[in-house]
């Protein structure tokens, strides 16, 4: 008898899970698999997934349905941000963060308040500094650090992750000293007496990577949960993480299992790790609820363009004799690109200097002439300074440009410095790309940047910064239409990581992850589009985040 009541208590409730739910009175917009703007009122999901969308005569077609009213609300799909690293997200939000402080000496007073609340701390981390802003524009040294906290050592990231600020103690530590050489792909920045200065760029930083406190599950899962919980209050339901080594992705996998994913995961391994082989021979991995996919590999050209580290065919404009750093040191290119390709694997190498999307598009030639691959979706992680003679390559080698609008806005005001007015005619070319048909998968590459798509769509539309200058946008003919930058935040994301049949959009048969916005971004002045509050985030027919009241 307890069986019966059992089975038939089992059966009531999965009729229950069945009946679909209409969410309606809302202004939906989606883009179909073509890229046609489609808008509708109602929402029809059941099991997680979209079963129509419409009018308001659905609710006859549906008449045991759930009905849920959207008050009228802007619907859009579940943005995807192309590009950012979750866990160290994560780790932002929990270690101290000097994003936009205007000197270092104010930088490191805020090093020396977060070290006096955290004696604990073994080593005192963080990130966000930009000496772009500063008055002086230069360098921060480790003097400046050791006039706040010198017992303590302190490593502190670049905002764009590509050089670290260290104090005196740091560099005791790792034994950084003036008779340290540059390792291939970094540099140490130096004084005048040759010195260590207190700078370690692009895999100079290596250097301390062995003396600094390692990760536990439980700190990863304290940065994935802090992430997850940012992601889904400004509308992201889905990345592309750029860069996993296999303890992450075993990290990543247990979640999955446990279902205890909130954000979905297109993973890339890192091209570094020493267990890469054995990824790629174990093949492709996918959930079954699509909360995690690994089907990718990301590898690294070059440096960044405001550490000068970006690798370019000329010398920078403001640094004399200096062409940046390759990171893929030339004998590695094809041994990497064989490797990744003959497993087929996509490969989405990190390439911002002219010089280095160069020499990966070479070798993205060259390897499909050997071992294949070119139907793989190969990216270009960033693109952003490109030889005039090179964008139409992408087309021809059927490669994606995966872009952050956000670079553009954050770098115009040191970008000319760097390249002079003729390199920028390659730079930051969104819109080239678009004319010549290229898919173009947009993201932030947070924490680099800020990680609300809202921010990057109205980069993207306006060219501006979020206090609307340069008046008329920075080099506006690459400005693109809001079509085409909600394109590359959802379908064309989706493509570029071949789930274009399962999320990006809201058409019958994909997931029904959606936001509920506080604005119709698509009839407002587009100088208002990075102001857009969500008010709510489902996954999955799930809502798994509402804009608090307060």
């Amino acid at each position: 008898m307890k069986n019966l009541f059992l089975l038939a208590a089992c059966f009531i409730c999965a009729m229950t899970h069945a009946k679909p739910t209409i969410i309606g009175n809302v202004n939906g917009y989606t883009l179909d698999n073509n890229g046609a703007m489609v808008q509708f009122s109602h929402l029809v999901f059941e099991n997680g997934k979209v079963l129509s969308i419409g009018d308001q005569t659905l609710i006859n077609q549906y008449p045991d349905s759930v009905f849920i009213d959207g008050l009228q609300k802007t619907l859009l799909p579940g943005l995807i941000d192309a590009h950012g690293h979750i866990i160290f997200l994560g780790d932002s939000l929990l270690e101290v963060n000097i994003r936009d402080i205007k000197s270092a000496q104010l930088s490191a007073a805020k090093v020396r308040d977060y070290a006096a609340i955290n004696s604990q701390l073994e080593w005192i981390l963080g990130s966000g500094w930009n000496q772009v802003i500063w008055p002086d524009k230069q360098f921060p040294t480790a003097q400046i650090l050791d006039e706040y906290v010198s017992e303590t050592p302190v490593a502190l990231s670049r905002v764009d992750g590509h050089a670290v600020w260290v104090n005196s103690k740091a560099l005791q530590i790792a034994g950084i000293d003036k008779d340290t050489l540059d390792p291939p792909g970094g540099k140490i920045i130096r004084d005048d007496q040759g010195n260590p200065s207190g700078i370690l760029v692009d895999t100079a930083m290596d250097l301390l990577l062995e003396h600094l406190p390692t990760g536990t599950n439980q700190n990863m899962q304290a940065s994935l949960e802090v992430a997850s919980e940012r992601l889904l209050s400004v509308g992201i339901t889905s990345v592309h993480d750029a860069g996993i080594g296999k303890s992450e992705f075993d990290f990543y996998k247990r979640n999955a299992l446990e279902k205890n994913l909130n954000t979905r995961i297109y993973a890339m391994y890192w091209f570094e790790d020493p267990n890469l082989e054995e990824l790629l021979k174990a093949g492709y991995y996918n959930d079954p609820d699509d909360f995690l996919s690994v089907r990718s590999v990301k590898a690294m050209a070059d440096g960044a363009l405001g550490s000068r580290g970006a690798a370019l065919l000329e010398e920078y404009s403001d640094d004399p004799h200096n062409k940046g750093l390759m990171v893929l040191q030339e004998e590695q290119f094809k041994p990497l690109f064989d490797l990744v390709l003959k497993y087929k694997f996509q490969l989405n190498v990190h390439a911002i200097g002219d010089q280095a999307n160069n020499r990966v598009l070479n070798q993205y030639e060259a390897s499909f002439k050997t071992v294949g691959g070119k139907e793989l979706r190969n990216r270009i992680e960033h693109a952003q300074v490109i030889s005039l003679t090179d964008i139409p390559r992408f087309k021809q080698l059927d490669i994606i440009p995966s872009m952050q609008p956000t670079h553009a806005t954050s770098d115009m005001n040191m970008a000319e410095d760097r390249l002079g007015k003729d390199r920028l005619r390659g730079a930051y070319a969104w819109k080239s790309f678009i004319a010549q048909g290229s898919p173009l998968a947009l993201g932030s590459d947070f924490p680099v940047e800020m990680s609300n798509p809202f921010y990057g769509l109205h980069a993207a539309v306006t060219r501006q910064d979020r206090n609307n200058q340069p008046v008329e946008g920075w080099i506006p003919s690459q400005a693109l239409s809001l079509q085409q930058a909600f394109k590359g935040f959802t379908i064309d994301a989706a493509y570029a990581a071949h789930q274009e049949k399962i999320i990006g959009g809201l058409t019958t048969g994909k997931w029904a992850d959606f936001i509920l916005i506080d604005r119709d971004i698509f009839e407002i002045d587009k100088k208002e589009i990075w102001k857009t509050n969500v008010l709510e985030t489902w996954l999955a027919g799930k809502r798994v985040y509402k804009k608090s009241d307060k």
